[in-house]
């Protein structure tokens, strides 16, 4: 990976709809050559996939809690799989120290934070939770 690369990347991690021919002008090279290269970091798993970014006002709108997850082990990936299914659980981290999981839970209502966080404490395994609610995030990527 050259430095091209890694300007197509950041350019790409700002806008990853931008046109190919776009980027070709700001990186000052033909249109089927950054398609090249787009396709080349795909298939070296660089870029792992496309996505859409939320806008932040859409984001605002979100209640988001993290929740730390004290698990009986031999529950451990029951657990888990479980969790995987609720949309409203968007990411759980296996973390070292006094907890297990740490889940990140967003929901637009407090009432949907409150039934997920129910689910989990019906999980086989569950033994004990620790939850916050994030009141404002200061930096966001």
């Amino acid at each position: 990976m050259d430095s091209t690369d890694e300007k197509l990347l950041e350019l790409l991690t700002a806008n990853s709809r931008e046109g190919t021919s776009s980027l070709a002008r700001k990186l000052g090279l033909s249109r089927s050559t950054v398609q090249d290269r787009i396709n080349r970091l795909v298939d070296r798993k660089v870029i792992a996939g496309f996505t859409v970014k939320k806008h932040p006002e859409f984001e605002g709108k979100m209640i988001s809690a993290h929740v730390l997850l004290s698990i009986d082990q031999k529950y451990a990936q029951q657990a888990i799989g479980l969790m995987k299914t609720r949309s409203q659980i968007k990411t759980l981290f296996v973390v070292s120290g006094a907890y297990d999981l740490i889940a990140i839970v967003k929901a637009p209502t407090m009432e949907e934070i409150d039934q997920t966080l129910d689910f989990i404490l019906a999980i086989n395994g569950v033994n004990k939770t620790n939850t916050s609610l994030v009141l404002s995030a200061k930096k966001e990527t």
